[in-house]
């Protein structure tokens, strides 16, 4: 049976005040959560040293928002992998549609990203999504295998395994509306089914979880389906009593 996984994305948003509380109120809510799920929470880089001094002793895992693909360098601004493992990162996202958007990251750097993180012993979620108009245009299936695809070629499917997944359709993300179970679950079935294809125990134990405006109110339904394993969560876990529930409704 597989892990079943919440983490939050916050994004740039915070004070040290901010995580403080945030945190300690999470740590004070999900402490008697059951052991075989995970829970992880992302904050920006810069907060990640008091993140990680908040969180200790908790079952709370920390997360990164993003990693650069080399280990050391003149890459100014960025962050690598061993640098993370420092203070305890388990996760780090790889591939989110605003850093795919925003700042050109091709599907060819996602997968550098994606190895040099598993080259470090943390976890990578690997997001996948298409926008509006690609899903208009019936080309949900081919954005997403494209990007799971250059991974896959890099890395090789036996990696899959020892990752995380997340589909997170672009016009979900942060406008209020969400893909109903049925599409989400529709998509999960095929990234899965692709891996199958490649090979029956990746596809069978590798987590895929749904992002895309999770919430209190459609979690549950969204957890239910067969091949949505938890959830990337955005603007909801930056709201204690929001983000608490959502981890409560994993079964």
């Amino acid at each position: 049976m597989r892990r079943k996984l919440v983490a939050g994305n916050w994004k740039m948003h915070g004070s040290r005040q901010f995580v403080r509380e945030l945190l300690q109120d999470l740590v004070e809510r999900l402490g008697e959560l059951p052991r075989q799920k995970d829970i992880a929470v992302c904050p920006a880089t810069i907060h990640l040293p008091l993140a990680a001094q908040q969180l200790q002793g908790s079952s709370i895992a920390l997360g990164a928002q993003n990693v650069y693909c080399r280990s050391e360098g003149a890459f100014t601004g960025e962050v690598s992998a061993p640098m993370l493992v420092e203070y305890g990162v388990r996760f780090v996202l790889v591939g989110h549609s605003e850093r795919r958007q925003l700042f050109a990251e091709t599907d060819e750097l996602v997968a550098e990203k994606f190895a040099a993180v598993q080259a470090q012993g943390i976890t990578p979620v690997l997001c996948l999504g298409e926008t509006l108009t690609q899903r208009e245009q019936d080309k949900t299936t081919e954005v997403v295998l494209r990007q799971l695809v250059a991974v896959v070629d890099l890395v090789g499917v036996d990696r899959m395994i020892d990752s995380v997944i997340a589909y997170e359709p672009v016009w979900a993300i942060g406008t209020g509306r969400t893909a109903t179970p049925d599409q989400a679950q529709e998509v999960h079935a095929m990234i899965r089914e692709y891996l199958r294809s490649r090979q029956k125990e990746v596809a069978d134990r590798v987590r895929i979880v749904y992002g895309g405006s999770v919430n209190p109110g459609n979690a549950a339904a969204l957890f239910a389906q067969q091949d949505i394993d938890g959830g990337l969560v955005g603007g909801a876990s930056l709201k204690p009593d929001d983000f608490a529930s959502i981890c409560r409704a994993l079964d």
